[in-house]
């Protein structure tokens, strides 16, 4: 990297399926100034074979080990190719979900905060109560609660499990912000805040 060239800021939003995350990260890439690739879940599903798939969307629950080696080479490449972009003086804004819901804990998110490490990256927690999560779901895909009237098991998983170990740089609620109003208060925190320091605090977690 250009010695003289400042590394592109990273703000990644982690938050479960249907949170939100999708439309914070589209006023971000619109709005906020400078250039900002847009680099998560879906950029990466779209790029993966369908014999790989659900690829990194894989939920929660260790039903697929077979595919658990090939998600972790997959988030580390991504997070490789993030710090490629920031290196070059490129905004990026990652839109993610992760979990250790897996056969076997992979500790990708340790792993993309040792990638990450000293560079300008905020963790950003994009909550969402599960009703609306329900909600969402349910205008989108046209599914909903179980015939029992129960929250399917993989959402609640989700719910569980997305935001542990639960620590950021700054959190917002999508269930009373609007995308503007959270991507806002994440211009605020970026861009007029203390540096970014959760990710070196979770790269020492054992």
């Amino acid at each position: 990297m250009d010695q003289t060239r400042l590394p592109g800021k990273i703000i990644i939003l982690n938050g479960t399926p249907r949170s939100g995350k999708s439309s914070i990260a589209s006023v971000i890439q619109n709005n906020f100034e400078g250039v900002w690739m847009n680099i998560g879940v879906d950029r990466i599903m779209d790029m993966t074979p369908e014999r790989f798939q659900p690829s990194i969307g894989l939920r929660p629950g260790g039903e697929r080990p077979d595919l658990e080696p090939f998600i972790q080479k997959v988030y580390v490449a991504m997070y490789n190719s993030i710090l490629a972009f920031s290196r070059e003086g490129l905004n990026v804004i990652v839109d993610v979900g992760h979990h250790e819901g897996y056969s076997v804990k992979l500790k990708i998110l340790q792993q993309a905060a040792h990638i990450l490490s000293g560079m300008p990256a905020w963790l950003i927690g994009v909550r969402c109560p599960i009703e609306t999560v329900m909600k969402r779901r349910i205008e989108s895909w046209k599914i909903g609660y179980t015939s029992e009237g129960e929250v399917p098991t993989p959402v609640a998983l989700w719910q569980k499990l997305v935001h542990e170990p639960g620590i950021y740089d700054l959190e917002v609620d999508t269930s009373i912000l609007t995308s503007e109003e959270c991507a806002e208060q994440i211009r605020e925190r970026v861009y007029r805040g203390s540096k970014p320091k959760v990710l070196q605090n979770i790269q020492n977690l054992t």
